[in-house]
């Protein structure tokens, strides 16, 4: 027992809580610093206030759902894998279930309990928890023999003194969660550097609005889509999206959002395969089919066969043919044209939302001024981070919150046992 020395964390969300629980499980007396009026802020809205709090994939597969830096993490999330997170979690009292696509949330589909999960369990810890206490500056303190510690000044007058820090402060990502990004500057200061924060796993903004909008609420499932520069393909992915009143959400398109910020950053075109189980000439001869069997029908009667919702109204103007037009009359042109569509509806990207809508934060601090096998700065001795902090990113599903985990058990662990 590291008697008398002490960890400090930045933070009370998920990398924070676990980072101090680590800390405390291996001897170390631990105080964290949460500037909101309560723990777990930002997890409260996660999964829609369900908190999927994993995801039950094989380790090695893991790494194939990290948008940034997945090789960073081999040390944190081997060492602290979604068995070990669920495992806690099930000590802790929390009873848990799988859905589709290997997503954990808690049986009770409250994100509640997961807060309280991991108070009690800072509690049981001896955790000191100090709310309203947002960070003003941190400093290194050196003393004459060389050690030291770190300064975390607090509002007002009043300051904390630790032998170890531990920065786990979030993103940039919904702000009025707290993680607004005011501590990146502290970090510089320090002598850290910061990748350019980005909004991730966001909606997008889409060039053809009053389209979006005439479909506002539609819902498509099992599509394909594809996020292009030209004739270099960014993202392509399969699964679900949402049309908004400004453009494009859902799942699919927030997993391509984070592609899309990582590698253009401006302009691009989007295309959406309602039609992704047939080919061409399938959904051709399907088309034809249609045709022959409703010859007399106006065309925007023979699309509702062909389309969800509110696509069959905007349809006939993305075909440039009357909506009235017989099917009869229908050229072979015009049917090419039509599975084409179907095939490859496209749309411009003109930007993505801001940090406001956005699920995480893309960049923050370079992890290659990180040591990935204990989170220790490699610039500061006894300063470690965790969670969205860092230049880590991945795909919606658990992923990202298994990183806050992952990362916050090892930051905690390393900032105990490196205590003189």
């Amino acid at each position: 027992m590291n008697a008398g020395k002490k960890v400090a964390v930045i933070g009370g969300g998920a990398a924070g809580m676990m980072a101090a629980i680590a800390a405390a499980e291996a001897g170390a007396e631990v105080i964290l610093l949460e500037k909101n009026e309560k723990t777990g802020k930002k997890i409260y809205i996660t999964g829609k206030g369900r908190c999927n709090l994993t995801n039950s994939c094989a380790d090695e597969d893991f790494f194939s759902h990290v948008v940034s830096n997945p090789k960073f993490l081999y040390s944190a999330v081997y060492g602290f894998d979604s068995a070990a997170v669920c495992g806690f979690f099930e000590r802790a009292g929390l009873r848990l279930k799988e859905e589709r696509g290997g997503r954990i949330f808690p049986a009770s589909d409250h994100a509640s309990d997961v807060i309280r999960a991991l108070n009690g369990r800072m509690e049981e810890l001896g955790v000191e928890v100090r709310l309203n206490s947002p960070v003003r500056s941190v400093s290194r303190e050196y003393a004459d023999h060389g050690a030291g510690g770190f300064v975390i000044a607090l509002s007002g007058r009043e300051s904390v003194r630790a032998d170890s820090l531990i920065v786990a402060c979030g993103g940039k990502s919904y702000p009025a969660t707290g993680s607004d990004g005011k501590l990146y500057e502290k970090l510089c200061a320090l002598g850290h550097s910061i990748k350019e924060p980005l909004p991730a796993l966001v909606p997008f903004d889409i060039a053809e609005k009053e389209e979006c909008a005439a479909a506002q609420g539609l819902a498509l499932k099992n599509v394909g889509l594809s996020v292009k520069d030209g004739k270099k393909t960014i993202y392509e992915g399969f699964g679900e999206m949402l049309y908004t009143h400004f453009g494009l959400s859902g799942p699919l398109v927030l997993t391509a959002s984070s592609y899309y910020q990582k590698k253009h950053p401006g302009e691009a075109k989007l295309f959406i395969d309602l039609k992704p189980a047939l080919s061409h000439e399938q959904l051709d001869a399907r088309v034809l089919r249609e045709f022959e069997e409703n010859k007399n029908k106006d065309l925007s009667n023979v699309l509702g066969s062909l389309l969800p919702g509110k696509l069959r109204e905007v349809f006939p103007d993305r075909l440039g043919i009357p909506a009235g037009k017989k099917v009869n009359s229908i050229t072979r042109e015009e049917r090419r044209i039509l599975v084409e569509t179907l095939k490859s509806l496209e749309y411009n990207i003109t930007g993505c939302r801001g940090f406001e809508e956005a699920i995480i934060t893309q960049g923050g601090v370079n992890v290659k001024e990180v040591d990935p096998s204990t989170m220790e700065s490699r610039i500061v001795p006894g300063l470690y981070f965790a969670g969205e902090v860092l230049d880590v990113d991945a795909h919606t599903g658990g992923y990202n919150l298994q990183i806050a985990w992952s990362t916050g058990h090892l930051a905690g662990l390393s900032a105990a046992a490196a205590l003189p």
